[in-house]
């Protein structure tokens, strides 16, 4: 049996651990010839008080998402990957990535980088890559390491 995944979903946020699976994701979609979705959730739902937009509190967050996302993406096209799309929404990263996005774009695997929360935000509230991988409808990659750190 071949495996192959016609869409990869990439979580990213700006972080060392969403760049790490920034760099696996391009491999895998130019392995598997797959289209790249490069996905950035803006967390409203922690930060904003009820009935408040966040761009029109946060427009720095905003800004800084779209720089980002358009940063990737031509790193990933430098790479030869053909068919990137950028993916900007707000909301719970985890609810939206797991459950909507790779459902609405019919997502083959979900690649992120491995927690950066600490201990007591784990505890309280999870991370995003613990949620990812519980309810995504699909395959889930947690990235943890480069590619050169692998064991042999």
């Amino acid at each position: 049996m071949k495996v192959r995944y016609n869409t990869i979903l990439v979580a990213v946020d700006g972080s060392e651990e969403s760049k790490r699976a920034l760099r696996k994701a391009i491999v895998l979609a130019k392995d598997h010839e797959a289209k790249l979705l490069l996905v950035h959730i803006i967390d409203s739902l922690t930060t904003i008080p009820a009935g408040r937009g966040y761009k029109a509190i946060f427009p720095e967050s905003d800004t800084y998402a779209r720089e980002m996302l358009n940063e990737y993406k031509e790193l990933a096209e430098k790479e030869g990957i053909k068919d990137v799309t950028e993916i900007l929404d707000y909301g719970s990263p985890k609810v939206r990535i797991a459950k909507d996005v790779a459902k609405k774009y019919n997502v083959d695997v979900i690649v992120a980088g491995a927690a950066g929360a600490n201990a007591v935000e784990q505890f309280l509230i999870g991370s995003v890559a613990q949620h990812i991988t519980r309810y995504a409808p699909c395959d889930v990659l947690i990235v943890r390491t480069e590619m050169e750190n692998r064991s042999q």
